[in-house]
């Protein structure tokens, strides 16, 4: 009869995020692995039942390297994954919600090279890595970035909200974002992109403070899917409250502009790749 071992960790966080940071290469790649000498170098996932996926598992110091690849043989989204691994091995992920935690159970069909106490192990040493990783996700640290531009305060100001060029600058987030709003001191603001089948997406804010071509602040406080506005749940939960900041300091006719924002871990290297192009684009607008 086939061994089976099971193990378990309570992870707080909400289920949307557990559910995402189980799934999807990005995160994979974060969690995936029993020790610090070791990574995930690469993951890739067909999360449908027939579906493959391969996680390579490596040495840091390049000694040793594996994939661990299967099948999937049942998904239900929030709930649980069978699969298939490529040696025949069966292996159950649950998830379910509790008041304040998602208890993530798995259970696996041992093999007969190691003992089941030294699987058990490793296999726990990687949950025990899932559920760090997972809640750090929910965590906010506010980035910073900055950017000359040698045009007066009151253009840069004006090019930076205007409809038209607004549209262009933050065209580095998304080809189709735009707003619905007025730039005005206690005004709801929706910040918006279409997605493959034209429906809208995006932010609902509030513009907290807003001193013309000195300062504009935005508090995020729900998402916009499909037509709806949600302002509360586990999917807008960790955005309550989250502050994006636009600072304009004038000197010799030339502009300094300082952004600061509130991001999650999630969205971290996201921000840090795109903000940069957003204020290279707004910057050559005056340079064209």
């Amino acid at each position: 009869m086939q061994t089976l071992i099971n193990i378990s960790s309570k992870v707080y966080a909400p289920m949307f995020q557990v559910w995402r940071a189980w799934t999807l290469p990005i995160h994979i790649v974060n969690w995936n692995f029993a020790s610090d000498t070791w990574h995930c170098p690469s993951a890739e996932i067909d999360l449908v039942p027939g579906g493959k996926f391969n996680y390579k598992m490596a040495a840091k110091d390049g000694s040793m390297e594996f994939d661990f690849h299967g099948i999937f043989d049942e998904i239900n989204e929030s709930e649980s994954i069978a699969y298939t691994l490529g040696d025949t091995r069966k292996v159950w992920v649950n998830f379910e919600q509790h008041e304040d935690h998602v208890l993530v159970t798995e259970k696996f069909e041992a093999e007969q090279e190691n003992s089941s106490e030294m699987q058990k192990n490793g296999w726990q040493a990687i949950l025990n890595n899932f559920k760090s990783y997972t809640e750090s996700l929910t965590k906010m640290e506010l980035l910073n970035f900055q950017i000359n531009i040698n045009a007066a305060v009151e253009k840069v100001y004006d090019t930076m909200l205007a409809d038209e060029t607004y549209r262009k600058w933050t065209s580095a987030f998304h080809p189709s974002s735009f707003y619905r709003g007025k730039w005005e001191e206690g005004e709801k603001m929706i910040f918006l992109g279409l997605d493959e089948k034209g429906n809208e997406g995006g932010m609902v804010s509030r513009i907290k403070k807003l001193i013309p071509n000195e300062i504009v602040s935005i508090e995020h406080y729900g998402i916009f899917d499909k037509g709806k506005e949600i302002l509360d749940g586990p999917e807008v939960i960790g955005w309550i409250g989250a502050i994006e900041e636009y600072q304009f300091e004038s000197q010799n006719n030339q502009t300094t502009l300082k952004v600061k924002l509130d991001s999650n871990l999630e969205h971290k290297e996201y921000f840090e790749e795109a903000w940069p192009k957003a204020l290279e684009i707004l910057k050559s607008l005056y340079e064209q």
